[in-house]
């Protein structure tokens, strides 16, 4: 098995991510053994962005770094140890809201398209949109995707 970087390198559709981590020189961390958590937006959900915020971004790298961490957790988590509720912290401190029912899985504002990528340092979930951190999603208490009002930092 590869760890979570080598496996976003071969499997192809996850290019802009690849190199937005390079450029937050954020790939010896995600190469350490972790275990780590990635919500991995793929090059569709980069390019979907609005026109500019790629560069933008490349040019602002605290920003750009604080929007990559907040797609990674600490720690394990498959779609077996998640549910309708949790909100597990990023790297960025920042909470994520989960959503798992009945086959969708959603991460803040964007759908799983493919979950549990096994890597040798943690689990790679794949999303259609880049998730940022405020107000730009469901937001905890919001009943039409049963959100809870209670954190949940992990298991």
């Amino acid at each position: 098995m590869a760890d979570i970087v080598d496996i976003a390198v071969s499997a192809g559709p996850f290019q802009t991510l690849v190199a937005a981590v390079q450029a937050a020189n954020l790939v010896d961390a995600l190469k350490s053994p972790g275990p780590f958590t990635v919500f991995a937006p793929n090059d569709d959900a980069f390019a979907a962005l609005p026109p500019g915020t790629i560069t933008t971004l490349l040019q602002n790298i605290p920003q750009l770094t604080r929007i990559l961490k907040y797609h990674v957790v600490a720690g394990r988590y498959t779609t077996a140890d998640l549910h309708t509720g949790m909100r597990l912290q990023s790297l960025e401190g920042s909470l994520i809201p989960i959503y798992l029912e009945g086959g969708e899985f959603e991460v803040k504002n964007a759908t799983v398209l493919a979950a549990d990528i096994a890597a040798d340092n943690g689990v790679i979930h794949v999303l259609n949109r880049v998730i940022l951190m405020g107000g730009d999603g469901p937001v905890p208490g919001d009943v039409t995707k049963g959100w809870y009002s209670q954190p949940v930092t992990g298991l």
